[in-house]
């Protein structure tokens, strides 16, 4: 198998660290490609306040939403960039799974490395698992990095 593109996926959060050092470490063992991205999940936004009277500009919530993202995500590629020449991010919007799926056969990854933070039951239940839903639909290897045990 020859990798020489891969695709990080990251929430940002602590479960996706794990994740990110082992798509640095394969990166550097196979001369690779690294793309982060980061998908913003398009369910939370355009739906009204809960406050029945109060509106809500849902375009500034958008773009507050998409700032801060594209902060962390450019910390995320800095940090990738002192061991890797090749970074480059990507801000989506739309269905984690889905953006991500389509990402990667539109750019020809050959691996997509993501956390997963191993919720089991009715958590797994009620919250779903875009890891999950990647390594289902995907056109390339999957690997998936459980993160720290949740307390």
């Amino acid at each position: 198998m020859t990798v020489k593109r891969i695709l990080f996926c990251t929430d940002f959060s602590e479960n996706s660290a794990p994740a990110r050092e082992l798509a640095i470490e394969f990166a550097k063992a196979f001369d690779a490609q690294l793309f982060i991205v980061h998908v913003v999940y398009s369910r939370y936004l355009g739906y009204p306040s809960f406050e029945a009277m109060i509106p809500v500009d849902m375009t500034v919530v958008e773009q507050s939403i998409r700032e801060g993202a594209q902060q962390q995500l450019d910390a995320a590629a800095e940090e990738c960039r002192r061991e890797l020449p090749q970074v480059e991010t990507r801000l989506l919007t739309g269905l984690p799974a889905e953006q991500v799926v389509e990402f990667a056969d539109e750019h020809a990854i050959d691996l997509i490395v993501m956390g997963t933070h191993g919720w089991t039951g009715f958590k797994h239940l009620i919250l779903g698992s875009t890891a999950e839903n990647v390594l289902r639909t995907a056109n390339c290897p999957v690997l998936t990095v459980r993160g720290p045990a949740e307390t």
